[in-house]
């Protein structure tokens, strides 16, 4: 069954969201905006991306999430959550961290909350912990969300859902699991995804998300990563 999802919009109204793989999502609108967050090298199991950007996201300074040589053009990287508009996209970083122990064991990681064509989405990086109740606030409510699924390295499939029930976003994208490129000592999805009753494959990498068009309850949108 197709998604709807896939079946190509104007972005005039709507975001193109390409999963790259890992935590690499290709955001672009109608406006020409080329959005990258947590680009990685090698070492990960995808096939390093080389690819134009004129913003990136880095949640934290690990190299499978911060290979900003890869990315050209002359992007405006961003590397801490000041507060910021580039460009008429709004962009606020949350910080938190890459483990259960107030950043002791790999340091700190930054939520992106960031407002495009009329959507806002969220990309957890390497989160490591459940949130805090002035994260959620500060994270709730968006349209996408960007979760780590996979445990070891960020939460793992119980404390995946359990953000995701408490920020309650329209689509809820997993990312950062094991599957057939990335071999990571991490879960593959399915155990997170075992928890929802909403789940839909979109069978492609490339999606195409409107305001108009918004699930409710959430969603759980599973995508292939790009080839």
């Amino acid at each position: 069954m197709t998604s709807p999802f896939t079946a190509e919009k104007d972005l005039s109204s709507a975001v193109r969201v390409t999963w790259l793989g890992h935590a690499m999502f290709l955001l672009e609108d109608g406006s020409g905006h080329r959005l990258v967050t947590d680009p990685y090298g090698e070492g990960v199991g995808y096939k390093p991306r080389r690819v134009e950007a004129d913003i990136v996201l880095v949640s934290h300074d690990h190299f499978d999430h911060a290979a900003t040589d890869l990315v050209s053009g002359t992007p405006e990287i961003v590397r801490d959550p000041s507060p910021r508009n580039v460009d008429g996209i709004e962009i606020v970083g949350v910080p938190t961290f890459h483990d259960q122990s107030g950043g002791k064991e790999r340091g700190p990681n930054i939520a992106f909350r960031l407002r495009m064509q009329g959507l806002t989405f969220v990309h957890l990086g390497d989160l490591g912990h459940t949130l805090g109740q002035d994260q959620v606030a500060e994270l709730r409510g968006a349209d996408v969300l960007f979760v780590p699924v996979g445990g070891t390295f960020t939460v793992d499939d119980a404390q995946a859902a359990e953000v995701v029930e408490a920020l309650a976003p329209h689509i809820a994208i997993p990312m950062h699991f094991r599957n057939s490129a990335c071999s990571f000592p991490i879960l593959t999805e399915e155990p997170f995804l075992s928890r929802f009753r909403r789940v839909e494959r979109a069978g492609n990498s490339t999606v195409y998300i409107s305001p108009e068009e918004l699930p409710e309850p959430t969603l759980v949108l599973v995508l292939d990563f790009a080839s």
